[in-house]
């Protein structure tokens, strides 16, 4: 489904991403953990479209991406939650979610995608006409992953969609992450949560410093002494 090979990403003279190779197949939920600046934010842009690639290709349903404008991104099939979330806060959680359904075949599918939605995040059929912003920190990330869900995507990225949420939260969120990956669309999950990233994925990369240094099956890299220690605290 989607296949990077080699990309290469630099802000100015500083390289962001070097050589980095992965791949996510049809209905997988695949995570990308790392510490803080290790470059997790930039793979996700870069598969957004957000950040150009230096070299390298990108290629989504054998469809080459490498060069094609950042517009497009969305109606070849990626949407992306980002960090943060970037709500129109004060907007309704209902604009805020039409916003995602713009592109003809997403618009033509509104009605049906918004009720999906809304079963998905049943809280927000409550708060349907609130502003945004006087949601609560989970409910904007619910409104947020609703709001890219809308657009049809094949292929959905998320961005730390733990920060800044209380534990319970983020249980919930991830639950909520396999629930979309279990209706068929793919998952590309980038998190600093790197238990619980592992956890509910198939497959993970570990990316430091802008590479890919370690990659397999989800549940051996959590059980990885390597890992464990580096980012879990865990001795053996």
């Amino acid at each position: 489904m989607l296949e990077l090979k080699q990309i290469k990403v630099a802000y100015g003279p500083a390289t962001a991403l070097w050589d980095v190779s992965l791949n996510v197949k049809q209905g997988e939920l695949i995570c990308v953990v790392g510490p803080n600046a290790a470059g997790k934010t930039t793979l996700i842009n870069a598969i957004a479209g957000l950040n150009p690639l230096i070299s390298g290709s990108m290629i989504l349903n054998g469809r080459d991406l490498t060069q094609l404008p950042a517009h497009q991104f969305c109606d070849a099939g990626i949407a992306l939650v980002p960090e943060s979330r970037r709500l129109f806060v004060q907007m309704s959680v209902l604009e805020n979610l039409e916003l995602g359904s713009f592109i003809p075949r997403a618009k033509a599918l509104r009605s049906q995608t918004l009720e999906m939605v809304l079963e998905l995040f049943p809280i927000l059929k409550q708060k349907i006409a609130q502003v945004a912003g006087s949601l609560s920190g989970g409910q904007q990330q619910m409104v947020a992953i609703g709001r890219a869900l809308m657009a049809k995507p094949s292929l959905l990225l998320l961005d730390e969609p733990s920060l800044g949420l209380a534990p319970t939260v983020v249980i919930d969120m991830f639950e909520a992450i396999k629930k979309v990956n279990r209706e068929g669309i793919s998952v590309l999950l980038v998190e600093q949560n790197v238990s619980m990233a592992l956890e509910i994925a198939g497959r993970g990369y570990v990316l430091e410093e802008g590479r890919i240094v370690a990659q397999g099956i989800a549940q051996e890299l959590l059980s990885s002494p390597e890992i464990q220690k580096a980012y879990l605290g865990i001795h053996s």
